[in-house]
């Protein structure tokens, strides 16, 4: 059994259940929800460390699939989902594309389709995390700069060479020499260009933060 998650929303027990079979078959974790509400409160306990992706359905009992996707946006937007959808429902389903969903699936459902969209979501959702824990990384070795390493790396990114941050900081050449070898270090890159590279990814961090 693979440490990955399903999670499948659906009011209709036959399609849980049938989805649940499948899922399982193939060696995925599956947990099935009957509504949003539940599904969403699950969800606060799940682990976020483990790749997760949502098969639900747009027509659901109390909050529309819609009006769930939109709740996962903006407090999860890290996780995929894939609407489940009905016959005459394809002009929801391209809304549903429009406001972030990764795709949807027609019942009845096509096997090897289904599973190779949830392997598609569960992939976008691992590189997802690796991408945060990259962020997160950045973001901790950053708290290790002194102020003053900071003000050093900031003329760094803004074009300056050293003897232009000495003049602008008061500082002797050396000193800021020193500071840039620091940086390198607490930042843990090899040559000066990465140092933008990193700067960037903290500018990243820093506007979306996990």
């Amino acid at each position: 059994m693979k440490s990955d998650v399903v999670y499948i929303v659906d009011d209709d027990d036959a399609v849980r259940g049938s989805l649940a079979w499948l899922l399982e078959g193939n060696g995925f974790k599956v947990s099935v929800h009957e509504n949003g509400e539940r599904f969403l409160k699950a969800l606060e306990g799940a682990d976020r460390s483990t790749p997760i992706c949502v098969l639900l359905d747009l027509n659901l009992p109390g909050m529309s699939g819609l009006e769930v996707q939109a709740k996962l946006a903006r407090k999860y937007p890290a996780i995929p989902v894939a609407f489940i959808t009905g016959f005459g429902q394809i002009a929801t389903a391209v809304k549903a594309l429009q406001q972030g969903a990764v795709d949807f699936i027609e019942k009845p459902f096509d096997e090897k389709k289904l599973i190779e969209l949830v392997n598609k979501m569960l992939n976008q959702a691992f590189a997802k995390i690796k991408e945060v824990d990259e962020l997160k990384a950045v973001v901790d070795n950053f708290k290790k700069l002194t102020p003053r390493e900071k003000q050093v790396l900031d003329c760094i990114v803004g074009g300056k060479i050293n003897k232009a941050i000495a003049e602008f900081l008061g500082i002797s050449i050396k000193t800021v020499e020193a500071h840039r070898a620091s940086v390198m270090e607490k930042l843990g890159v090899s040559r000066p260009a990465g140092l933008i590279q990193v700067a960037h990814l903290f500018a990243q961090a820093q506007k979306h933060p996990y």
